[in-house]
């Protein structure tokens, strides 16, 4: 089946969407963030067929959101790790996961917990927040255009004169 790719659309989160790619990837991100490195790992956690982990993985390796790294064991397998541009992801698998704990709840409930290591504590629902840290709620939050959607209507101004 042919994807459609959205790599060129002006929308950071169709763009985002098209490195990401399909929601295996989220699932693999989410375990290399709870710290599954190895092929055979992701697959047992996974359940996945092992042609479609191979694809995934190269497409998170391709995007830049995994790299191969040598075992550090010294062994002939190599492991997958998270680059920093998907380090940055972590806040996306947050919120995914809070979301599905208050909209997609299993009957057995959550199946793990974010907690911060300092006091062994859950970590609170994330929010947006201003500049001075306080929680902005979603009403008073908007859009307008940004510099992209400026720069493109420009062109097309400037391309109908």
């Amino acid at each position: 089946m042919k994807v459609t790719s959205f790599g060129d659309m002006p929308c950071s989160i169709a763009r985002s969407l098209d490195v990401i790619g399909p929601w295996w990837a989220l699932l693999i991100i989410r375990d290399a963030f709870m710290g599954v490195r190895r092929f055979r790992d992701f697959e047992k956690s996974l359940g996945i067929a092992k042609n479609t982990l191979t694809s995934r993985l190269n497409d998170l390796t391709a995007g830049g959101i995994l790299e191969k790294v040598p075992d550090p064991n010294g062994g002939k397998h190599f492991e997958y790790q998270l680059t920093q541009k998907g380090l940055e992801l972590f806040p996306v698998i947050v919120a995914l996961s809070q979301w599905g704990d208050k909209w997609a709840v299993h009957p057995d409930g959550a199946s793990f917990e974010i907690i911060d290591t300092r006091d062994g504590k859950p970590i609170p629902q994330q929010m947006i927040h201003d500049r001075k840290g306080k929680p902005i709620p979603p009403e008073h939050l908007s859009q307008r255009a940004g510099p992209g959607t400026l720069a493109r209507r420009k062109r097309a101004r400037d391309a109908g004169s």
